[in-house]
């Protein structure tokens, strides 16, 4: 990408869309990342014959400022739209993302009944903020662009905003709000995958979602060594091998 406002400019994170077999896979990227958050996973599903779509969000891949001017919505609707892609070209298609992607793959399960399956990584659908953090952000937020962030996890990896735009954070936590509301919508089979090391959500979300989803299905596992961004982490092949585990049952049980 060749941008100075990302950590590693260097990664390709641009929008992907692989064809290849009939069943597709959608995933989507954290708040402040790029694609280059799931190309890894995205390249082992690949190889193992399915169609991979990566939109990159609006408002990531630019500057804070951008991001700051987009809403959950329009992050809701660059997902549906390349979900609606994804069901034009294969016979079933699931959904999945890394963090704030895996609560917009819900946000599309609750819409879309027809989705094979879920599978949400590291999901921020409540943050490991206490409730004065919470108010402090949105005190901050009409003076404060963005705050630098403490850490990146696998930061050799990863490329996004080393800040947190304060805007775009609460878009999010109005995000996990919705779809927290949703979650009782949705029936596809799930797959949560959460790690040990993360100090960015509240390690509850999993179990969060797995209460509140009417799933026959659920698969929930930690990852003891990773941290937030799990799907760049030492553990990956174990969460490829349970993500294609996972795809083979569910679409045995599918009706889509």
């Amino acid at each position: 990408m060749d941008n100075p406002a990302l950590h590693n400019p260097q990664f390709e994170g641009s929008t992907f869309f692989w064809e290849s077999g009939p069943t597709g896979v959608l995933l989507l990227h954290g708040l402040t990342a790029t694609t280059s958050e799931v190309r890894m996973l995205a390249r082992h599903l690949y190889g193992w014959g399915y169609t991979l779509s990566g939109p990159l969000l609006p408002g990531h891949g630019t500057t804070p400022g951008e991001l700051n001017r987009t809403r959950w919505t329009d992050w809701a609707l660059a997902a549906e739209e390349a979900y609606q892609k994804l069901r034009a070209n294969c016979r079933r298609v699931f959904v999945g993302g890394e963090s704030m992607g895996a609560v917009l793959a819900l946000f599309l399960a609750s819409e879309h009944p027809e989705i094979s399956g879920v599978m949400c990584y590291a999901p921020a659908l409540k943050l490991a903020l206490q409730p004065l953090q919470v108010m402090q952000m949105y005190l901050a937020a009409p003076f404060m662009l963005s705050v630098p962030k403490g850490s990146i996890d696998v930061s050799q990896n990863w490329q996004g905003y080393p800040v947190n735009p304060l805007k775009a954070g609460i878009e999010l936590l109005k995000l996990e709000k919705e779809v927290t509301r949703r979650l009782s919508r949705i029936e596809q089979p799930i797959l949560v995958v959460e790690g040990r090391l993360d100090t960015t959500i509240d390690l509850t979300s999993a179990d969060l979602i797995c209460q509140g989803v009417r799933s026959t299905i659920k698969s929930q596992h930690m990852m003891e060594n990773s941290s937030h961004v799990v799907l760049l982490d030492s553990e990956l092949d174990q969460i490829s091998a349970l993500t294609l585990n996972f795809m083979q049952l569910a679409g045995q049980d599918s009706k889509a």
